[in-house]
């Protein structure tokens, strides 16, 4: 297949059919991150915006952030997604691919057999097209072989079935093979970005609700790091973490609401959480839009919410290794004994800021609302 070729604007213009627009008078974009199950809490989060009559405009999703915008798109309510959901089981996405493993070993397209995962995401989408669907939705895959970013639904690319595109979209190489669409191969959008915000920075100047599912700031135990699938799993957690926070740092574009459900605690691919997942979204989002006093449309460029912090060290636990001045040393310097000092201790951050704290080695450094600091 060729892909048809235009510029970025066009590329990223809007819908062809301006009828399809969902919520004109209120456009925002949602974006949903990948994430394994912990992305379930995704659900939670629909339901919190649709509480608040708030519908986006555009989703965008990266693997089971495609899976449950798609489930949006086509499906409707999210009472019908939820009740879908609390139905999966583990063999309803995962079976090994014994004869390729044990046959073709290290061949093998994957470790687990496409079968099962293609049944789940027909039973959730039907047999339809980007074209057909009535609200507007993209999903991020990456071309194996070129290592482009794909998005399907945009201009030229809506003929596809979104059953394929977004089994491509939860293709994680090694755990699921690649899935082929017009000749070609794709995998999991999240091998490039796994929260697809740029491209929603594109499209629109309105606000972006963006929705991480993959943050790591629990630290796993050794029981729960042992073996491949595990370890390959911590450390596309990781990756994926790094890759955000790199890609938001020092974010300038349209407004954008960062929303972190707090499912850190939970492995990708656990599926006795669903109603703590669920709930976890909801939370999260009705927390922070209750921050923003439900102003989601008249808030400022950069990223939201913010918070009033200050920050402290630890001279006890500090080693003085000074990776918190490399990292930021507008905040921090080295004192004369050569330990850590904050130079400026009340900050002002948004929701990714101040990764430095969980990076420290010995966990000297930690922060507090500045109203509460002593």
């Amino acid at each position: 297949m060729i892909l048809a070729k235009y510029s970025l604007r066009e590329r990223y213009a809007c819908h062809p059919n301006p009828s399809k627009r969902v919520n004109p008078d209120r456009p925002f974009t949602l974006v949903l991150s990948g994430g394994g199950l912990k992305g379930l809490a995704h659900i939670g989060v629909l339901r919190a915006l649709e509480e608040r009559g708030l519908v986006p405009s555009l989703v965008v999703g990266s693997s089971i952030g495609s899976l449950i915008g798609a489930a949006w798109a086509a499906m409707g309510t999210t009472q019908e997604m939820e009740a879908r959901a609390l139905r999966v089981r583990r063999r309803d996405v995962f079976q090994v691919a014994r004869v390729d493993v044990a046959f073709r070993r290290l061949l093998a397209p994957a470790l687990y057999r496409p079968e099962p995962l293609d049944t789940l995401v027909s039973s959730l989408v039907g047999d339809i097209t980007f074209r057909d669907l009535t609200r507007r939705l993209l999903v991020n895959t990456t071309d194996l072989h070129s290592g482009k970013q794909v998005m399907w639904g945009l201009p030229g690319l809506l003929d596809a079935r979104v059953a394929d595109a977004v089994t491509a979209s939860c293709a994680l190489p090694g755990i699921f093979p690649p899935r082929e669409i017009g000749g070609r191969a794709y995998v999991d959008g999240a091998v490039v970005e796994n929260l697809p915000v740029r491209l929603a920075a594109c499209l629109a100047p309105g606000p972006i609700v963006a929705v991480n599912v993959a943050a790591t700031s629990v630290r796993r135990q050794a029981h729960e790091t042992e073996g491949f699938a595990a370890t390959y799993i911590r450390g596309l957690e990781i990756v994926m973490q790094t890759q955000i926070e790199g890609q938001l740092r020092d974010w300038s574009g349209p407004p954008l609401v960062l929303v972190q459900p707090r499912v850190e605690h939970i492995s990708m691919f656990e599926f006795d959480k669903t109603p703590e997942l669920i709930e976890a979204g909801y939370r999260a989002t009705a927390q922070t839009l209750d921050q923003l006093d439900g102003r989601l449309h008249m808030i400022g460029r950069g990223m939201h919410p913010t918070r009033r912090l200050r920050v402290l060290v630890d001279a006890q636990r500090c080693v003085g290794c000074g990776t918190c001045v490399v990292q930021e040393p507008k905040v921090f310097r080295l004192d004369a004994r050569g330990k850590a000092e904050v130079v400026t201790p009340v900050q002002t951050w948004s929701p990714l800021q101040g990764a430095f704290v969980l990076n420290c080695p010995t966990d000297a450094i930690s922060v507090r609302p500045e109203e509460t600091a002593a």
